[in-house]
């Protein structure tokens, strides 16, 4: 009989890790389940963690994770790739996006089974990503725009919606560049050491050949020749001059030499100067025509061009259902609801009145005597009594709040642990079932960052020597507990998350702020609203411990301009025991975390008021701590 706290999905997992193993070709492989971000190394492999649910979702991006790690064990070297690495950036993401596609189409035509789960999680990490509402190039990353179209002309195979508006986006400029380099794509698919040297050529013909570095080819040509001519050095015979007069040479052989090679990298730097010039002219475009060079890398902060960060190779976007176990939410929810028990009869009567005041203003009004619309059937008699009386239409007026997107951010910082944490949770919460009511839909984000005191991109720092000035210096860690058209009862049990041991670390406002802005924007409805609820400024010690001590709070303030100078989302924020007032224009400060509530109640009501007047009172309203 089976014990009924087996997980169901044990089964699968085991049967997927020994497929995974068999693709790799590899029995002695490491096949692991985990909340964290997949990954690989040289003898390990971490999946993603499949629920006891076992959604088609999770089934799928398992499977494709599964396999596109194996085929990248079996197919893929790492000496080799190395040896041919660029060195800039922009080149390093073109070269690996190019060589994952090669190793999936590579395993497409051995395997062909693999083609349609990849795919699955091409899918699922463009839709992750936004890449469906994407609409101009200049959103669109390059890199990945050209490892999409390796894939599709390697395979012929038609990619994801979200992976084909990006490939379309680009397609255009890669193929007028790289028309000539590309028509020998299926000849070298199978040679790891030809393709580098293909999609280093395509690397050059995007405009990025000054970041390739030095040709490895011709690095190991030079070694090869030294090696002789050392040889030849050996074996000529001892000079006969006196001691002086060999010492004198002796001495003067380095200055020589040494002036013999500056004379030499100079030539070479005028030859190459006249070759780009050469080539300048050679490849100027007409006029009305786009240049050849691609445009800049988009910076990482549109608010603040010059605001850097070191890594983003290890922050995460993530649902909150992947960081827990169905029933571990659920626990921790039930954890939530006990904690707050007490609060929750307050918080349930403010929410009935903000839905009271919101549906006050569904109540139908209409607009008389038009042209077109709904027949009004109240002033028929009028016609009846005098037929040369035109027919009088009724439209029904629009309401403001009902195209309405609300989207409320919680920090998730360490400082928030205890009551602050549960009572924000708590009043999202029913703030979204009230509006969602109300047919206005709500979103619930979260911030903080991986690790304490900077994580995985702190020790790629200190390992690659501890550049001056790095910038951001921690992993991020941004969660979505209620996405803006998910129900509320299926997100319910999300929010205990919130209460999970050790999940609150630190706190870098600026970038969640943007990152949140950047998914409003991305939304279809006409009004968007973004409430805020933190409880004080940016921290974290690894980022502030070798960059300006204002180095975050210059980025929140710069965010906070962008958002407010742009319109396009209307920003309102409340503080928890501190004065946020200082850096957003609309704001409220609370001092007690139970006054939360009722100030999330008038903001939203604030906001909905069809009183510009009142409006301007509610959401310019300042309450000192």
């Amino acid at each position: 009989m089976q014990n009924p706290s087996d997980n169901p999905a044990d089964p699968f997992k085991k049967a997927l890790a020994e497929a995974t193993k068999v693709i790799a070709d590899d029995p002695e492989l490491s096949v692991s389940y985990s909340v964290d971000p997949a990954g690989q190394t040289s003898d390990t492999i971490r999946l993603p963690q499949v629920s006891r649910r076992m959604t088609r979702d999770e089934v799928l991006l398992a499977r494709g994770t599964a396999d596109a790690f194996a085929l990248r064990h079996k197919f893929h070297d790492e000496v080799t790739a190395a040896k041919y690495m660029p060195q800039g950036q922009m080149a390093k993401d073109l070269y690996e996006a190019m060589e994952t596609a090669r190793i999936e189409a590579v395993g497409a035509k051995h395997m062909p089974g693999t083609a349609g789960n990849i795919d699955a999680k091409i899918g699922n990490d463009a839709l992750r990503k936004g890449y469906d509402q994407i609409k101009q190039a200049s959103d669109a990353p390059l890199a990945t725009a050209a490892g999409y179209l390796i894939r599709h002309l390697a395979t012929g195979r038609d990619l994801p919606s979200g992976a084909e508006n990006v490939m379309n986006l680009w397609r255009g400029f890669i193929e007028d560049h790289c028309g000539g380099t590309l028509e020998s794509l299926e000849t070298i698919l199978d040679d790891q050491q030809e393709f580098a040297k293909f999609a280093r050529q395509m690397i050059a013909d995007l405009g990025y050949a000054d970041q390739l570095g030095d040709d490895p080819d011709n690095i190991d040509d030079d070694q090869e020749d030294e090696a002789e001519d050392g040889e030849d050095q050996e074996e000529e015979p001892e000079s006969t001059g006196d001691d002086e007069s060999e010492g004198e040479e002796a001495e003067a052989s380095p200055e020589q030499s040494q002036e013999e090679q500056q004379d030499a990298s100079q030539a070479q730097v005028s030859m190459d100067d006249q070759a780009d010039a050469e080539m300048g002219e050679e490849t100027e475009m007409p006029d009305g025509e786009a240049p050849l060079e691609p445009p800049a890398p988009q910076p990482i902060s549109d608010a603040d061009p010059d605001y850097r960060v070191y890594s983003t190779e290890f922050d995460e976007e993530i649902s909150a259902e992947d960081l827990a176990e169905p029933a571990e939410l659920e626990r921790l929810r039930n954890y939530l609801d006990q904690q707050l028990e007490p609060l929750k009869g307050a918080v349930s009567r403010l929410a009935n009145k903000l839905q009271r005041r919101l549906q006050a203003k569904q109540n139908r009004s209409w607009e008389f005597d038009r042209e077109e619309g709904i027949l009004d059937a109240g002033r028929l008699a009028r016609i009846v009594a005098s037929p040369t009386t035109p027919l009088s239409f009724k439209v029904e007026k629009d309401m403001e709040f009902r195209d309405t997107v609300v989207t409320m951010l919680l920090d998730n910082s360490g400082s928030m642990r205890g009551r602050p944490i549960s009572i924000a949770a708590i009043c999202a919460d029913v703030m979204a079932r009230t509006l969602e009511r109300c047919d206005v839909k709500v979103e619930i984000l979260g911030f903080t960052t991986k690790a304490w005191k900077g994580g995985q991109s702190r020790e790629e720092w200190l390992k690659d020597g501890r550049e001056a000035t790095p910038g951001r210096l921690n992993d991020l860690r941004h969660i979505i507990y209620k996405a803006a058209d998910a129900p509320w009862r299926r997100t319910r049990p999300n929010l205990g998350l919130m209460m999970k041991e050790g999940l609150l670390k630190e706190n870098i406002d600026g970038e969640a702020l943007e990152w949140a802005h950047r998914r409003m924007i991305a939304r279809p409805e006409q009004r968007k609203v973004l409430m805020v609820i933190s409880d004080g400024a940016p921290v974290d010690d690894s980022t502030l411990s070798v960059n300006p001590a204002n180095y975050l709070e210059k980025h929140l303030r710069d965010v906070i301009s962008m958002v407010e100078k742009r319109k396009a989302v209307e920003l309102v924020a409340i503080g928890i025991g501190h004065d946020v007032t200082r850096y957003y224009e609309r704001a409220v400060t609370i001092t007690d975390v139970e006054q939360l509530a009722g100030a999330m109640t008038e903001q939203l009501a604030g906001l909905f008021d069809s009183d510009p007047r009142s409006r301007a009172r509610v959401l310019g309203m300042r309450k000192a701590s």
